[in-house]
C-alpha cells in the first residue's frame, strides 16, 4: 500500500501542471479562469478513480494538452467556446460507442503508424509554437508573419528564465518537473515585480470558483453548422493518443499479454469516453489519459489504488484555487514548450527513409503550426497518403478506411461547410 500511495503522489506531481495550464489556455478562447480550473480540477479526479474503479489500473486521466489548443485557438475562435464543448462532447459520445462495440482496434489497425505518429509530433510542434507566443518569445511582423520578440522585456525573459529552469529540472529528471518550473518561475516573477507578493494564506487557500459561468452551456444545437471535420479531428486525436498511451504504459507495468493486448483495454477506453462527456458537461476540454502515468508505474504503482491516490490529490487541490491567480501567462508558457519537445519524440518513429511515409507524415506535422490547426493538419495527411502510395505503386498497402478518410478531408477543404 506504501507502494500504491508513493506512485499516486508521483503520477500527480507529474501531471499537476495541467491545473494551471489548462485554464491559461482556455480563458484565452473567452471562458471563465476560476471556473475552468475548478472544472479541470474536477474532471482530472473524478475520471482517475472512475478509471481506477473500471479497469484497477494505475493510470491517471485530465484535459489533454493539445486538444486544448485545438479546442481554443481553433474551434472556439471560429464557432465559440460554447459549441466547441458541444464538439467536445458529442466526440466523447462517439468514442464511447467506438470503446463499447470493440470498433476502436478495427480504426486502429487500418490507419498507418507514420500518420498516428505524425499526428503526436505535430500537436507538439503545434502547443509549442503557441507556448512561444504566450511567453512573448514569437510574436506576430506584418514582413515575415512570425519574428524575435524583445527579448528585454519583462514577459518574454520571465519565459526564457521558466524555459531554463524546467529544462534543467527536465535533464535531471525531478520529478514533477513542469509542475516545479510553473511555481519557481511565479516565484521569479515576484522579484522582477511583474506580480504581487501573497501577503497571507488567503492568497494561497481558498474555496474554488462555481462552475456557473461554463457548465451545462455547451451549444450541441450549432455542430449542424460547423465542419464534420471538426469533431473527427477530436475523435481521430483521442482514439490514438488514448490507444498508444494505454498501450505505451501497459507494456511499462507488463500487463500486455502474449499478443500485446492490453485486458480490459475497452474498459479503459470507456473510462476515457466518460471523462470526455462528463469534462464537456463541466466546462473543459477533452479527457484524455495521460503518459505521465509511467512515473507512478516506475515507483511500483501496479493497481487502481495508485489511481485512486491521484485523483484524490486532485480534488485536495480544489482549495489551492487562488493560487492559480499568482501564476502569469509566461511561466505557464515554458511548460507548453517542454510538453511540445516531448511529444516531439514521436517522430523516430517515422520511417523518412521511405518517402511514401515521409511526405505525408511531414505534412501532416507541418501544417498544424502553420495553418493552426490539428484538423488540418490531419486532413493534408490523410489525402497525401493514399496519393503517394499510389503512384508508387503501393495503392494495395492502404486500407480502404484510409482511402475513404482521404475523400472525406477533401470534402473539408472544398466544401468545409
Amino acid at each position: 500500500m506504501r507502494t500504491e500511495i508513493i506512485a499516486g503522489f508521483t503520477t500527480f506531481m507529474t501531471m499537476a501542471y495541467i491545473i494551471f495550464v489548462n485554464p491559461s489556455i482556455l480563458s484565452d478562447a473567452g471562458m471563465d479562469h476560476g471556473a475552468v480550473m475548478t472544472a479541470t480540477i474536477l474532471t482530472a479526479g473524478i475520471t482517475t478513480i472512475i478509471m481506477a474503479l473500471l479497469t484497477n489500473y494505475p493510470f491517471a486521466m485530465a484535459s489533454g494538452m493539445g486538444l486544448n489548443a485545438f479546442f481554443a485557438y481553433t474551434v472556439a475562435a471560429e464557432y465559440g467556446w460554447e459549441t466547441a464543448l458541444g464538439a467536445v462532447f458529442a466526440s466523447g459520445i462517439v468514442f464511447g460507442i467506438l470503446a463499447l462495440t470493440g470498433a476502436v482496434h478495427y480504426i486502429d489497425a487500418a490507419v498507418p503508424t507514420a500518420l498516428k505518429r505524425a499526428v503526436a509530433a505535430g500537436i507538439g510542434l503545434f502547443i509549442a509554437f503557441i507556448g512561444l507566443q504566450n511567453g512573448q518569445i514569437i510574436v506576430g511582423y506584418e514582413g515575415t508573419q512570425v519574428t524575435l520578440g524583445d527579448l528585454t522585456q519583462p514577459g518574454p525573459l520571465l519565459a526564457l528564465i521558466g524555459l531554463l529552469i524546467t529544462a534543467v529540472l527536465m535533464a535531471r529528471k525531478v520529478k514533477g518537473a513542469i509542475l516545479l518550473g510553473i511555481l519557481l518561475t511565479t516565484i521569479v516573477s515576484f522579484f522582477m515585480g511583474m506580480q504581487d507578493v501573497p501577503t497571507g494564506l488567503g492568497d494561497i487557500f481558498g474555496m474554488p470558483a462555481g462552475l456557473g459561468p461554463i457548465a451545462l452551456q455547451l451549444d450541441l444545437a450549432a455542430l449542424t453548422t460547423i465542419p464534420f471535420f471538426i469533431v473527427f479531428s477530436f475523435i481521430f486525436v483521442d482514439v490514438f493518443d488514448t490507444m498508444g498511451t494505454l498501450l505505451g504504459t501497459g507494456a511499462r507495468a507488463g500487463y500486455l499479454d502474449e499478443k500485446g493486448r492490453l485486458p480490459r483495454i475497452n474498459r479503459a477506453m470507456l473510462a476515457d469516453a466518460i471523462g470526455t462527456t462528463g469534462g464537456a458537461l463541466l466546462g473543459t476540454s477533452t479527457v484524455t489519459t495521460y503518459v505521465e502515468s509511467t512515473a507512478g508505474i516506475s515507483e511500483g504503482g501496479r493497481t487502481g489504488l495508485t489511481s485512486v491516490v491521484t485523483g484524490a490529490l486532485f480534488l485536495a487541490f480544489l482549495f489551492l484555487h487562488p493560487l492559480s491567480y499568482l501564476i502569469p501567462g509566461e511561466a505557464t508558457a515554458p511548460a507548453l514548450i517542454i510538453v511540445g519537445v516531448l511529444m516531439m519524440g514521436s517522430i523516430t518513429g517515422i520511417d523518412f527513409e521511405d518517402f511514401t511515409e515521409a511526405l505525408p507524415a511531414f505534412l501532416t506535422i507541418i501544417f498544424m503550426p502553420l495553418a493552426y490547426s490539428i484538423a488540418d493538419g490531419i486532413a493534408f495527411g490523410f489525402i497525401a497518403y493514399p496519393i503517394v502510395k499510389l503512384v508508387a505503386g503501393k495503392g494495395q498497402q492502404v486500407h480502404w478506411l484510409v482511402y475513404a478518410l482521404a475523400v472525406i478531408s477533401l470534402v473539408h477543404f472544398f466544401y468545409p461547410g
